[in-house]
């Protein structure tokens, strides 16, 4: 392909020969990639059942090279399920990076669209909480949208500027992901507005961007926690020599080696303002690789670094039991019938059990909205069928090969052949598909319609 000029210029000056070896796509187009959602199924069970050709990923244990030329990730059933995420293979790598344990305390800062979140959801697997911060408005209800689908349960989904979560939450988070928007070269082949848009002033303003994202992030990390920054971009000045100036602003951290994470390419010396900085700690994907471009540094806060003061959090008032839940979980979802719900809005919510605190920022989400009270009857709601699906005791059993499922998604209804009267689940291979209403052999589609097989 072509590249700006500007950019191939600034490239063949700094890697000389190497150009055109790194450089080097290996396929014509774009490589597609699926990564497994692990809180729904294993990688195992995925690249057995999901019916489409693939091969591992060398960037993460957890995701797929696509070979299938006509693959359409957005129709499959699979990805209405949440059972994994489509994107670019090297894109899986950064999150894989973090070390994520369930019970830890985690955040994403540039969260949208919510690829390498489920991946951080999904390494905690319910325990712990998830903070998933995007600055954009738009793009944090498309992040909301994707975590809903992938059942996320513990995230507490943000739309805001890193400077105001740093002051409400200073020391509270053990990891970090700060995969920071970036002038987006590795992107020139995927995504036209990346070369159009390309130019000094983007360059630039994209690496104060990252410099103030990450002296943010630092703030928020607890001593002793890590951080990853990444980018897909291959710009000095957003990548070796951004962790180079971050670290001689922050001397409590230390840059951790990255040497036997298993793929990729060492940091590059050149890169870089000063000839002592470790660059070949960092980590380089390049097209040559097999993927499109990224940029990983994993960073460590010293367990000596002084602890900030703990952030206050209001107590929390005794929610007022709803007798209407509490009828319709004992009913169908038996595990969450002991759940406290709150009330936001109209609605219920089940609120994630590790509190952050977020008062006076802007929330869109925090744990799992149930549904609302109408009538003096509880009506679930689609991301209380997404989360919890797989434990309702009234469900309608679909398989892949079950052309009900495709009816489904379309938003007809669709014989019950399993389920009782009422309410329901709707699974294909256990896999949820939110939820549906039963009657009379049938079950009437509640399945939202901006998230229908239209076409």
């Amino acid at each position: 392909m072509s590249f700006p000029p500007l950019f191939e210029q600034r490239e063949r000056a700094l890697l000389g020969s190497r150009f055109e070896e790194l450089f080097h796509f290996p396929t014509a187009s774009p490589v597609r990639g699926a990564t497994v959602n692990t809180l729904r199924c294993t990688a195992e069970w995925f690249s057995a059942s999901a019916g489409f050709a693939m091969e591992p990923s060398r960037f993460c244990p957890s995701a797929f090279v696509v070979t299938e030329p006509e693959w359409k990730p957005g129709r499959h059933p699979y990805h209405h399920a949440g059972a994994f995420y489509a994107q670019e293979p090297s894109a899986s790598a950064p999150a894989a990076l973090l070390d994520v344990r369930p019970g830890m305390r985690v955040a994403d800062l540039c969260a949208a669209p919510g690829g390498k979140t489920s991946q951080l959801a999904a390494a905690l697997n319910g325990q712990g909480i998830l903070l998933a911060n995007e600055y954009q408005a738009s793009r944090a209800e498309i992040l909301r949208g994707n975590l809903e689908r992938m059942g996320v349960t513990n995230a507490v989904i943000t739309n805001e500027d890193t400077a105001r979560l740093a002051k409400a939450m200073p020391g509270c988070f053990d990891r970090i992901l700060v995969d920071a928007p970036c002038s987006g070269e590795g992107m020139f082949r995927k995504e036209a507005a990346a070369v159009t848009q390309y130019g000094p002033g983007v360059l630039e303003q994209c690496a104060a961007l990252g410099a103030q994202i990450l002296d943010n992030a630092a703030q928020m990390l607890a001593p002793g926690g890590v951080m990853v920054y990444s980018t897909c971009t291959f710009a000095p000045g957003e990548d070796e020599a951004q962790v180079e100036a971050f670290l001689a602003r922050h001397p409590e951290f230390t840059l951790c080696d990255l040497s036997e994470c298993g793929f990729g390419r060492p940091g590059e010396a050149n890169r870089a303002q000063g000839s002592t900085f470790p660059a070949s700690r960092c980590r380089r994907i390049w097209p040559a690789d097999g993927g499109e471009g990224h940029f990983m540094a994993r960073l460590q806060k010293s367990p000596d670094a002084p602890a900030a003061a703990p952030a206050r959090l209001k107590p929390a008032k005794p929610p007022k039991p709803s007798r209407e839940w509490l009828d319709f979980s004992a009913a169908l979802f038996p595990s969450l019938a002991s759940r406290a719900v709150t009330a936001v809005g109209e609605g219920l919510v089940l609120a994630p059990e590790m509190p952050l605190p977020t008062s006076g920022l802007r929330v869109l989400r925090a744990g799992v909205p149930a549904g609302r009270v109408l009538k003096n009857r509880f009506e679930p709601s689609h991301a209380l069928f997404m989360a919890y699906g797989a434990d309702c005791t009234n469900c309608e059993q679909l398989t892949l090969s079950d052309p009900r499922t495709a009816a489904w998604l379309r938003g007809e209804e669709i014989e019950a052949r399993t389920a009782q009267n009422g309410w329901c689940a709707v699974l294909v291979d256990g896999l949820p598909l939110g939820g549906g209403k039963a009657s009379g052999g049938r079950v009437k589609n509640h399945y939202p319609k901006a998230l229908r097989n239209l076409k």
